[in-house]
């Protein structure tokens, strides 16, 4: 049974769940864990409810050993277009990490027992809320998928990279030796780094941004309204900054860059594809690099290849750190088997609809 906030403080132990409504009550939860990251505050996944993944909640449960949280994006399949006016609205959900990484965090002392009592509880809880399943795309650098096997079914589905910051001697020896010489060439021809969070700063990389989708025949998803960039500007305004490379006056590389207790990420980017022949990105990571460990900052993750392949992006940011080891791993969970299966049932009367896919959740697949 779901017990009030109230109870919980009284009791110091037990289960809550947090919504937007209580932001501060949410951050400092979230604070108190050792190895919290943005993606687990308030204000990082409001921005991806304004970009339509959702609604943000928090999971909180303590016993007399450990801790753990959650933060996913709660979502109504009727919503889905496979569904229109199949299944009633406000009746049928699942749940998914907010875009980036995430999943359970837990601290303390953690046993079997510990973690079946979580498991019981944050099943039980999903299945009174109408949730039937839940996708979640862990933590690289956290690595929180290695204790979670019996909760989660986990998939490890490729490397990532992360540069490590305790020195910038440290970075720079860690980069190969072409990267090195590609950082060299920028500097000499002229490319200069700065950073900053002024509006007209968002609104350039909103428009290299876009053109770089283009280019990439990037899927609808991946494009983001001006309202998902002024959430991140102003409510992350704490743990947000925009990198871009200049030459000639001209902006020619852009990055998003998210950072929060220690660990700094490469959220989004954007360059001119007309420069690329300057390195500009090469550099702008580097300094990125140096900029966190000038500032106390441990890791700088820089994430893997486009479905976790060792492809042509995967390859780039490998430069970066010849020696990163992190794996990036999802997982799957279904609380009700029943409901999971009609909706998939549903979805058979499609003559396209792919039975066989390894999509998840398969009723949320599409051609």
């Amino acid at each position: 049974m779901l017990k009030t906030n109230f109870e919980i403080e009284k009791l110091k132990f037990g289960l809550s769940v947090i919504t937007l409504d209580e932001k501060e009550k949410w951050d400092k939860i979230v604070k108190e864990f050792n190895g919290f990251d943005v993606y687990y505050l308030s204000d990082y996944a409001n921005a991806f409810k304004v970009h339509g993944d959702g609604d943000p909640t928090l999971f909180f449960y303590k016993d007399q050993d450990m801790k753990a949280m959650n933060v996913f994006m709660k979502r109504d399949i009727s919503l889905d277009k496979s569904f229109t006016g199949k299944i009633p609205p406000n009746t049928y959900y699942d749940i998914s990490t907010p875009y980036g990484y995430g999943g359970f965090l837990i601290e303390g002392k953690v046993t079997e027992n510990s973690l079946k009592a979580l498991d019981n509880e944050y099943s039980s809880i999903c299945n009174n809320q109408g949730i039937i399943s839940e996708f979640v795309r862990f933590h690289p650098v956290l690595k929180n998928d290695e204790e979670l096997k019996d909760i989660y079914d986990i998939t490890r589905l490729g490397k990532t990279i992360t540069m490590e910051l305790y020195s910038q001697d440290q970075i720079w020896t860690n980069l190969s030796s072409k990267n090195r010489n590609m950082i060299r060439k920028a500097k000499k021809s002229g490319v200069e780094i700065f950073w900053g969070r002024n509006p007209n700063l968002l609104n350039e990389f909103i428009n290299l941004y876009n053109s770089t989708m283009d280019k990439d025949n990037a899927k609808d998803y991946y494009y983001f309204k001006k309202d998902f960039y002024n959430s991140i500007l102003n409510d992350l305004k704490y743990n947000s900054l925009m990198f871009y490379a200049v030459y000639e006056e001209r902006i020619i590389s852009m990055s998003m860059i998210l950072y929060s207790n220690e660990q700094i990420h490469y959220h989004l980017s954007a360059s001119d594809r007309e420069y690329q022949y300057l390195a500009p990105t090469n550099l702008l990571l580097y300094e990125v690099a140096c900029w966190g460990c000038e500032n106390g900052y441990k890791t700088f993750h820089l994430g893997g290849g486009l479905g976790s392949k060792e492809d042509s992006l995967y390859k780039f940011k490998k430069v970066f750190n010849r020696n990163s080891s992190n794996t990036f791993s999802i997982g799957k969970k279904i609380f009700d088997e029943n409901k999971y299966d009609k909706l998939v049932s549903i979805r058979k009367t499609e003559s396209d609809f792919d039975a066989h896919s390894t999509f998840f959740p398969l009723y949320r697949v599409h051609p």
